[in-house]
């Protein structure tokens, strides 16, 4: 799944925090510093990630979805997020697509990673 060829199906591309031995990968809060880059301040004076960009838990893996519309905004970022996993050893897998039973459940897993360690989150 390199730039430019990515399946039209793909609605999202899923960054795996595993490495190749099953280990997290560290620091545990890569996920939030990776989509950090890509954080604006709105117009509530409050720090929001990119659409394009979310960190997410499926299971006990910390993730990062990438939506592959980001491609045609920036395709530098792009470019720069799909050499991660290479870089560092993960795991890059396709997201929701139709008829994919292993994708990411957007109800289970795109939650802040608080919530989904029982850690309660002040309201937005």
């Amino acid at each position: 799944m390199s730039a430019g060829t990515q399946d039209s199906d793909i609605k999202e591309i899923v960054i795996m925090g595993l490495t190749p031995g099953g280990r997290a990968f560290r620091p545990s809060d890569w996920a939030e510093r990776l989509c950090g880059m890509m954080s604006i301040f709105g117009e509530e004076r409050r720090l929001s990630y990119s659409p394009y960009l979310k960190p997410i838990m499926a299971g006990e893996v910390r993730c990062v979805v990438v939506d592959p519309g980001l491609e045609m905004i920036d395709s530098a970022a792009f470019a720069f997020l799909m050499g991660f996993p290479k870089d560092n050893e993960l795991t890059l897998r396709p997201g929701r697509k139709p008829g994919n039973e292993n994708a990411v459940d957007p109800e289970r897993d795109r939650r802040h990673p608080d919530e989904a360690s029982g850690t309660p989150v002040a309201p937005g």
